[in-house]
């Protein structure tokens, strides 16, 4: 279900609304609230298209059934108004797609797959992004990312309100995506909770730009303006947890009957002053504005610049458990060798400090401390002394497991051995999906232009401090068989990752989890661009991972590392 609930079908987020042949007398609304207009004579072809959805016959579809030979069917998410969608997976790549179906000669089918070749010129990472639009066998299908990792707002809002720098990101995001969209003339026209995801990396991601509109059959006079409140509605929500209608809708309860459309800060104690307005601002469908009567927004961009101009709301700050007091002895509080009081008892009372003791002031005394000090100095120089010569020995021997970039003269270190093939490399991703199984080669077929690259994560370089990423990430290379390993030459796509290379004892077959690979053949440490290491002894292995656990900064608050090459030798 948990699945289901994250996995971008883009209809199947009704919010509580009638399905769209039970609308066919009225103007096309979104159901959740916001007011949406029919253009001028497109109520009367909107009741024809559903009368003539309804008369046609459902597709035979069913769990197995493939798509160009290529997209096998899987799960049905959503059967609606005459068009389905379905979880699929497409055997060609060997990930997981969202796939809505319907007939060709459906009334609607021209106009999605119109808006879906539209919506894939885009290209927008922003967008849950458009794969495939086809027409083929009598049938109309659209194919889009499936985002297994990802959360509904509808899922996150159900949990609470969120925090103002959650729900300034939330804003921030969502209203700049929006203004590059209706820059190339898309628009949404059914944006709210259900439609956008959150990434466990922080970001925003939307689904079904202008393909859930044609699906739906919805047009307005005012695109711009609409999209402009939705996202409205979606701050006021996210700052609330409720929905600024008097409908309830998306598992969130409206507001009472009767009072009109009132700002987050006095539905709810404790939001955010700037982004109550902001979310008045944007909501001008009822004629309401901010409190300190700034214009209304009523497009995409000029909501993100409103959202821009304002001053940044910091991430909270990590909770940390501060240490215990520090408990003072009896001897410390004075007490200790107070004489008893009379009546056999003694108070709490503070004794007076003792004076230090004097001085040595005699011939004695002044021969003793002399002494003494000419001691402590000789003892001083003697373990200099030593130190210096121990590290002067350390450096002139070989360290195992020693690595470099470079040696002292300059020149580039000297692998010993010979390169030892790679059968196969895959992603460690112990506790969660992987983020790109299929760039993984990119790592070791020899190329340095190709790599392995993560996500890119928010505001804390141990991958988003996400409990789901506690072991960090990497590549788990495959040597094919137990082989003799003494030296290995990493490339990385960024300087400043924090890294350690690890090794699985010689009987592994599938190591999986960070306590399979036991041997440590470099120190845990923060890597430049490149990472040679030289084993002092070798270490026979079939299988070395490229353990990453921290990643560098990719700009103020993000960041993101991968992995260029990896060469073994043997």
């Amino acid at each position: 279900m948990a699945e289901r609930s994250t996995a971008a079908v883009d209809v199947a987020d009704s919010g509580g609304e009638e399905p769209l042949t039970a609308e066919a007398g009225k103007a096309t609304a979104d159901g959740a609230g916001t007011k949406e207009k029919v253009g001028k004579g497109t109520e009367a072809a909107v009741t024809d298209e559903v009368g003539a959805a309804a008369e046609a016959s459902p597709l035979e579809l069913h769990s197995g059934h493939k798509l160009a030979r290529r997209y096998r069917l899987e799960e049905c998410v959503t059967r609606l108004d005459g068009f389905s969608s379905w979880r699929a997976v497409d055997e060609k790549l060997r990930r997981a797609v969202g796939v809505h179906v319907l007939p060709a000669d459906h009334p609607r089918a021209r106009p999605v797959l119109a808006a879906a070749r539209s919506a894939a010129l885009l290209g927008d990472p922003r967008f849950v992004q458009v794969l495939d639009a086809v027409e083929e066998n009598d049938l109309v299908y659209v194919v889009h990312e499936w985002l297994p990792d990802a959360t509904e707002l509808t899922a996150v809002l159900a949990a609470g309100p969120l925090e103002p720098h959650d729900a300034y990101q939330l804003v921030s995001q969502v209203s700049q995506a929006m203004a590059a969209a209706h820059r190339e003339g898309l628009a949404h026209l059914r944006l709210n909770p259900g439609s956008v995801l959150r990434t466990e990396s922080g970001q925003y991601r939307i689904r079904g730009l202008a393909v859930m509109a044609a699906l739906r059959g919805i047009s307005v006079d005012h695109p711009q303006r609409t999209d402009t409140e939705a996202i409205g509605a979606l701050l006021y929500a996210a700052l609330t947890q409720r929905w600024p209608y008097d409908t309830d809708a998306y598992g969130l309860s409206g507001l009472p009957k009767g009072v009109g459309l009132i700002a987050p800060d006095q539905v709810r104690a404790g939001v955010h002053r700037g982004l109550s307005e902001l979310a008045m601002r944007a909501l001008v469908n009822e004629g309401a504005t901010a409190s300190r009567q700034d214009q209304p927004c009523t497009t995409p961009e000029e909501l993100a610049k409103a959202v821009a101009a304002m001053p940044r709301i910091r991430p909270p700050e990590p909770a940390y458990t501060p240490s215990p007091a520090y408990s003072r002895t009896t001897y410390q509080q004075g007490v200790y060798g107070q004489p008893p009081h009379r009546g056999g008892t003694h108070t709490a009372r503070p004794a007076a400090p003792m004076p230090p003791p004097p001085p040595l002031q005699s011939r004695t005394g002044k021969a003793l401390k002399w002494t003494v000090s000419a001691l402590l100095i000789a003892a001083l120089g003697l373990g200099s002394w030593q130190l210096a010569d121990t590290l002067l020995k350390e450096e002139n021997k070989t360290d195992p497991g020693k690595s470099s970039s470079e040696k002292d003269d300059g020149k580039g270190e000297q692998l010993v051995g010979k390169p030892l093939d790679i059968a196969s490399a895959t992603e460690f991703s112990p506790l969660d999906p992987p983020f790109a199984p299929e760039k993984v080669d990119g790592a070791v077929d020899g190329d340095a232009g190709t790599a392995w690259v993560t996500k890119e994560f928010w505001n804390y370089p141990n991958f988003g401090n996400l409990p789901r990423r506690k072991q960090g990430s990497g590549i788990v290379v495959d040597l094919g068989s137990a082989k003799s390993v003494a030296s290995i030459d990493i490339d990385f796509y960024r300087a400043g990752q924090k890294v350690e290379v690890l090794a699985a004892d010689p009987s592994a077959s599938n190591p999986t989890s960070l306590s399979a690979f036991s041997k440590h053949l470099t120190d845990l440490k923060s890597a430049g661009k490149k990472l040679t290491t030289v084993l002092d002894k070798p270490v026979r292995t079939r299988f070395v991972l490229v353990h990453i656990t921290e990643l560098p900064a990719s700009t103020a608050d993000r960041y993101r590392g991968g992995i260029s090459e990896i060469k073994v030798k043997g």
